[in-house]
């Protein structure tokens, strides 16, 4: 076979929640799923060529990680893509080259750049046209809470939400079970995609503040991570967080950033608290972690459900992390930590080569 196109997608990672930013904010951050793709001329008219796509897959879950495309999240976004626009399947052989640095059940949108990832592909398989803003509602058919895959696609420091449902929206699921349930692609492909589920505005974000993940070696499970949270909120609670976030949206764009204005608005009452007996050493980690203990640093808390830790800072990264770290390992938890820059483009696709022979 002779290739057509060859393409490569990269997706960074993100980090969700941000402090009292709970289900609202995300910031884009310099770690990537990568994917080399190289598209085929057909040898003959089928219905479609997912017999003839050989997906390889390297990096972080790479044992884990199936590899039929009927069932890798990646391609069973993109099939679900192209089923909504009256595509049966992949329109030519192909293969693709998966290298994910992003590490899996960590808080880190692992998940979220997968269904990017997919999005994106179905979009360049099925030569669809398809604009980031509509590509974000495919990606919201898929993935229930917007903060994590509109800063993936999008890039930057965001905010933003899901429209209220109606009546014909309610199939929208969590990524979770497009992964788990193989017959989740013909039904959701059964419904119209709605324009404009997703609503979001990039914030300013000030350039010397860099992202400390501190990556504690186990998984949290967001489906788990969701269900421990309360059903209902003490009303002081939730006023708590409306006004930290208020303030945290400003403080983060301001040159110098104000350590103690950032670490203050950074403090949260509605899923942290909850989360702690999942992630051993959290609350002790955000009580004692502090600008005045740790200069350069701003402000510290859990990113998405967990269990990485995000510490915002701009000098002083070593000692930060290394504090962060012993504090794990008192309760026998090995951590690595990332050093990671704000990311402005979010994903990309790049055509790296074309045969129109």
């Amino acid at each position: 076979m002779t290739y057509s196109r060859k393409l490569q997608i990269t997706v960074p990672c993100s980090s969700s929640n941000i402090g009292p930013g709970f289900d609202v904010l995300g910031v884009t951050l310099s770690l990537y799923l990568t994917l080399d793709i190289s598209i085929f001329e057909p040898s003959s008219v089928k219905e479609n060529y997912n017999a003839e796509v050989v997906l390889t897959y390297s990096g972080e879950g790479n044992d884990g990680v199936p590899l039929s495309v009927e069932k890798n999240l990646i391609t069973k976004t993109a099939l679900y893509v192209l089923a909504c626009n009256n595509i049966s399947g992949f329109t030519a052989p192909m293969t693709i080259n998966v290298n994910n640095l992003i590490p899996m059940g960590r808080g880190l949108g692992s998940s979220g750049a997968a269904v990017v990832a997919g999005v994106m592909l179905g979009n360049v398989s099925g030569n669809l046209g398809l604009t980031k803003d509509r590509m974000l509602d495919y990606c919201l058919m898929i993935e229930r809470h917007p903060d994590n895959v509109t800063a993936a696609l999008m890039g930057g420091f965001i905010a933003s939400y899901l429209r209220e449902l109606n009546t014909d929206d309610t199939g929208i699921p969590h990524s979770e079970e497009l992964e788990k349930k193989n017959d989740m692609i013909n039904k959701l492909s059964s419904q119209i995609v709605p324009e404009r589920i997703g609503h979001y505005i990039k914030l300013n974000w000030a350039k010397e503040i860099k992202a400390i993940t501190i990556i504690p070696q186990f998984e949290v499970s967001t489906a788990e991570a969701r269900e421990i949270l309360p059903n209902d909120y003490n009303k002081n609670d939730v006023v708590f967080n409306l006004q930290r976030l208020a303030v945290l949206i400003m403080a983060l764009s301001q040159s110098p950033p104000d350590a103690d204005l950032i670490c203050q608005a950074m403090q949260d009452k509605v899923h942290q608290p909850y989360r702690k007996q999942l992630i051993p050493g959290l609350s002790e980690i955000i009580t004692n972690v502090k600008p005045t203990t740790h200069p350069g640093l701003l402000g510290i808390c859990l990113s998405g459900a967990g269990p990485t830790i995000l510490a915002l800072a701009t000098h002083n990264f070593d000692n930060i992390s290394k504090t962060v770290i012993d504090m794990f390992a008192k309760e026998n938890i090995e951590a690595v930590v990332k050093v990671l820059d704000v990311v402005e483009g979010g994903a990309q696709v790049v055509e790296t080569k074309y045969n129109n022979a």
